[in-house]
């Protein structure tokens, strides 16, 4: 199973960035798909995540700020995150459980002020 994650960056606060993770080795399409952030210093924490119809979850933080979707025939997730704060600094990673947890090598965004 590989995630592979990218889409991070520097951007400035208001700004605009959008993480895509592409997943192999999985059946794709039954595989409930998240977002985690580690933030320096702070606990890994769930941004967001899409289950296998497409509905999804968000963290108090991110909501309205922040989006969450799949392509199943790509086999990838995105988070599209607006009206990025400084506080979204973060390293970002893809993850899903097919028998045991999976993570992405991580994205790091950061969020100038």
């Amino acid at each position: 199973v590989q995630l592979q994650a990218s889409g991070g960056g520097l951007v400035q606060a208001g700004g605009y960035l959008r993480l895509s993770c592409v997943a192999s080795g999985i059946m794709f399409r039954y595989n409930h798909m998240g977002w985690y952030r580690r933030a320096p210093g702070k606990e890994r924490e769930l941004v967001a995540g899409v289950d296998t119809s497409g509905s999804p979850n968000y963290a108090d933080s991110v909501k309205g700020r922040f989006t969450i979707s799949r392509d199943n025939a790509k086999n990838t997730v995105y988070l599209q995150m607006h009206s990025l704060k400084p506080e979204d600094t973060a390293v970002y990673y893809c993850h899903t459980v097919d028998g045991t947890d999976y993570w992405g090598q991580g994205t790091l965004v950061t969020v100038s002020s």
